[in-house]
């Protein structure tokens, strides 16, 4: 079951730098064009918020959230204007620095939606390219842990390189007692083909993935699913949550975000599933309709 529900939070894209360079990147290309959200438009949304109480939670996204200096301040503008959640995303390595959480969580921020891309320092680190960034992820979140008052989501994209990692992954948070809910994405290269060859087969992800799973599940963490054919995930397929918080974000991303191609499949107009996105254009340029592995999920 997941833990959070997403029409009650609306999410702002406040900057387009990053200090990682992951390989699974879908924006990378275009970072230096897209736009963060301006100071007004975010003058607004308190407004609204303040006005309408629209909504619970405001989560504060990039690509890199924790580059922004004035990152206390908008958090604690967020709590002024009636959040009752303000949460970032964010690679975590700035959490290392204990005075850094401590001022975080002070200035009102009490949700962290964290990416771990591998189960330790040699796979998460080849995925980011930067040597020493598990290590500083893994601090902060027990740092977080240590200091109270914070609720941990975990991010995993699901690649080749990640898709046998996933149990692992869950060990080796196993001690995280402030991790509330673990998700699983599985990748998309935000374009036509898989021109990085980063796209793992469905029939290789998904034992994986459930094992994953069951191991979150027996440690107590909520679990969110994204951009598994939802067929496949047999008693684990309510957890395919495909619907996200209303997300402001510079208009081109969505041209860029069209290119894959989402809602193909061969069963589509018998399918009952009103979750699933399908399969991607690049999926299906590099291992075809995989009809004989899905299967229409009965119409209600």
């Amino acid at each position: 079951m997941t833990r959070f529900d997403n029409r009650d939070y609306v999410s702002m894209t406040m900057e387009f730098r990053c200090n990682l360079q992951c390989v699974h990147c879908m924006i990378e290309g275009t970072m230096d064009r897209l736009r963060p959200e301006s100071d007004a438009r975010f003058d607004e949304l308190l407004a609204v918020n303040a006005r309408e109480a629209r909504w619970k939670g405001l989560i504060l996204t990039g690509s890199e959230i924790t580059l922004r200096k004035d990152l206390l301040e908008l958090a604690k503008r967020a709590r002024q204007a009636g959040f009752s959640h303000v949460r970032i995303q964010s690679h975590g390595m700035a959490l290392e620095q204990e005075s850094f959480c401590e001022a975080l969580l002070d200035a009102g921020v009490d949700e962290f939606f964290i990416s771990i891309a591998g189960s330790d320092a040699p796979r998460h680190d080849e995925i980011t390219t930067v040597p020493g960034s598990f290590e500083k992820t893994l601090r902060g979140l027990e740092n977080l842990d240590r200091l109270g008052g914070a609720t941990v989501l975990t991010n995993t994209v699901i690649t080749r390189r990640s898709a046998d990692d996933l149990p692992a992954i869950v060990d080796v948070l196993a001690h995280i007692k402030c991790l509330a809910q673990m998700e699983f994405w599985n990748y998309w290269p935000m374009r036509e083909d898989d021109e990085k060859d980063l796209i793992a087969p469905l029939g290789l992800v998904t034992p994986q993935l459930r094992l994953a799973v069951a191991k979150a599940q027996s440690l107590g963490r909520s679990i969110e699913i994204k951009n598994m054919p939802q067929c496949m995930l047999g008693s684990d397929a309510a957890l395919l949550v495909n619907q996200q918080p209303h997300l402001y974000v510079d208009e081109a991303f969505w041209a860029e975000f069209g290119r894959n191609g989402f809602y193909q499949c061969v069963y589509r107009e018998r399918c009952g599933s009103t979750e699933c996105l399908g399969l991607t254009t690049a999926y299906i340029r590099k291992f075809g309709w995989e009809d004989g592995m899905l299967a229409p999920i009965a119409q209600a």
